[in-house]
């Protein structure tokens, strides 16, 4: 979905530039401003871990929502701060989340999730409580290498770093590792306990922006931002593509509206010291992505 999305952003971008062309002229001198903005997303929300069948030891995508109860549609907020100096320089800090929780009364599937050399294992029909909590925090730097009378368009490179922490409370198994593979798991201590696993990853992103003013006090806006990186044994990529309507209110005050998806990746991979060789035991998956309206208040000094 990915490739679509940013293949009509880059056909948007340089289109903004020729509708204008007629009319362009230099820009006028900016003072320097900072920008607040405060708003929210109301999201449509699909996320997935791949778990282990500990029936037949392969693996099968666990969905957060239909087999897991998490909502599948929420209001998320997200805060942003930017400021453009020097007429052509922006810095930005920006922040999303989305924490759920959630209890399912009688798991349908058995499965199997590694954590720290240790496995778990879910029987169905157990009461499981889940937790899924993502957090991401930006900062950025934006240059508008292109500028007219009323259009922008600019490149952007940041630093995203993520905080995923997934939690299941529930009566679950737990398997103990031995020092050697042909007796691992055969020690399972069941008991009522809460399995917690943080990540926090820091990962670079670059991104292309761009804006029109199409009709006086009226904006358009459109940004494309996608990182991937493989740090250790954790691997991420995010996805964020958004374009929104701005509209003034008064000198200092804004109103937006737009679309955005956004889609994130975290991947671990599991292994074991087994007399002194690393095995794979299973590769934890953790996917979140979504597609929905936004909307915002902007403060501009």
């Amino acid at each position: 979905m990915f490739k679509p999305l940013m293949s009509c952003l880059l056909l948007i971008l340089p289109s903004l530039v020729w509708a204008s062309a007629d009319n362009s002229s230099e820009p006028a001198k900016l003072p320097d401003q900072y920008t607040f903005n405060i708003g929210g997303f109301y999201a449509n929300s699909d996320s997935y871990m791949v778990v282990t069948n500990p029936k037949n030891g392969g693996t099968f995508p666990l969905d957060f929502e239909d087999d897991l109860n998490l909502k599948e549609k929420q209001f998320l907020p997200f805060f942003e701060f930017t400021y453009s100096f020097n007429q052509r320089h922006n810095i930005y800090l920006d922040w999303k989340s989305l924490h759920r929780t959630a209890q399912s009364p009688s798991i349908e599937k058995d499965f199997q999730v590694t954590i720290d050399d240790t496995v778990y294992d879910v029987e169905a029909g157990i009461s499981l409580r889940t937790t899924l909590d993502l957090d991401i925090l930006r900062l950025g730097y934006g240059y508008d290498f292109i500028q007219g009378s009323n259009y922008i368009v600019g490149a952007s490179i940041g630093l995203h770093t993520m905080f995923v922490k997934t939690a299941f409370e529930g009566n679950i198994g737990i398997c103990v590792p031995n020092s050697e593979l042909a007796k691992y798991c055969d020690e399972v201590i069941s008991t009522p306990r809460v399995v917690d696993n943080s990540v926090t990853a820091p990962l670079p992103d670059i991104g292309l922006y761009g804006l029109y003013e199409f009709s006086p006090g009226w904006v358009f806006k459109a940004h494309a931002q996608y990182f991937a990186l493989k740090y250790n044994k954790v691997k991420g990529s995010l996805i964020d593509v958004r374009a929104i309507v701005e509209t003034k209110i008064s000198d200092e005050w804004s109103l937006t509206a737009g679309f955005n998806y956004y889609e994130v990746d975290v991947d671990y991979e599991q292994t074991l010291s087994v007399l002194e060789q690393d095995v794979n035991i299973a590769d934890y998956n953790i996917n979140y992505s979504f597609t929905g309206p936004m909307i915002s208040v902007q403060y501009t000094f």
